[in-house]
């Protein structure tokens, strides 16, 4: 079993591995110090098992589990912290193992034993659990994950300049000068609701970053009104019936 080791904390990833050392069938792939680093390792290391912590800097365990998801062949999760609050929602996904630090090598050989074969209906629920644990949060997920023929890509949330409604998916537009972009599959209602004070809408297929939000303004043509993102040459066309609700917004920043 191919195991990657997940905490901010490098004390305490060198005790995992001491806890792990001369176990057998056991092969320690990696280690990650954050979320963004795990979700990228579990793909570069075929991983099997994930021992991850639950509170770290950035992106946390939960939402990394989420990511990890999202994967072809996703990981077995085990959690590893000293935190007990977040037990329940790792009962509601029915994770493989949540051991409270300092870790005891007994317990954590029993998790690791029922993690050898774990079905996609419990990692499928991992995400969902990780999407309300964002959505209870101010700021909700600090990154956006999408699948491209590379795999998972990640997108920081402060790097998105909007989100556009395009058929079944949503293009998140992204970087400098929005030149960018991936498809996801979450609806745009998902999105505003998640990052409410993040993102408003502006038509009914788009919504737009406040923290680039430049001008609202009228073209000389047809009167309609649009708005300027800081560092984007396009303009986002603002339907009529948003137009009041974004000048009220905008008087209010």
């Amino acid at each position: 079993m191919k195991i990657l080791i997940v905490d901010d904390e490098k004390l305490a990833r060198d005790r995992l591995r001491r806890l792990l050392d001369g176990v057998d069938n056991i092969e320690i792939v990696g280690e990650a110090a954050d979320g963004v680093e795990a979700v990228k390792s579990v793909e570069k290391t075929a991983a099997d098992i994930v021992l991850l912590d639950v509170r770290m800097p950035g992106m946390d365990g939960l939402e990394a589990a989420g990511h990890m998801a999202k994967l072809d062949n996703p990981p077995a999760v085990i959690f590893c912290t000293a935190y007990e609050e977040h037990a329940i929602a790792a009962f509601d996904v029915q994770a493989v193992g949540y051991l409270l630090k300092p870790v005891r090598k007994t317990s954590l050989q029993e998790s690791i034993e029922k993690a050898s074969k774990v079905n996609r209906a419990q990692l499928s629920a991992i995400e969902d659990v990780e999407r309300k644990h964002s959505s209870k949060a101010d700021a909700g997920r600090t990154h956006i994950s999408a699948r491209t023929r590379l795999g998972i890509e990640l997108v920081a949330v402060d790097d998105v300049r909007y989100f556009m409604a395009e058929h079944k998916y949503v293009t998140v537009k992204y970087g400098e000068g929005a030149k960018k972009e991936v498809l996801i599959d979450q609806t745009l209602k998902e999105l505003e609701d998640e990052f409410q004070d993040r993102f408003v809408r502006i038509h009914r297929n788009s919504l737009i970053a406040v923290d680039y939000l430049e001008a609202m303004e009228r073209d000389g043509l047809g009167g309609q009104y649009q708005v300027r993102l800081k560092g984007i040459e396009d303009s986002l066309t603002v339907s009529r019936r948003h137009v009041a609700d974004l000048r009220r917004f905008m008087q209010n920043l």
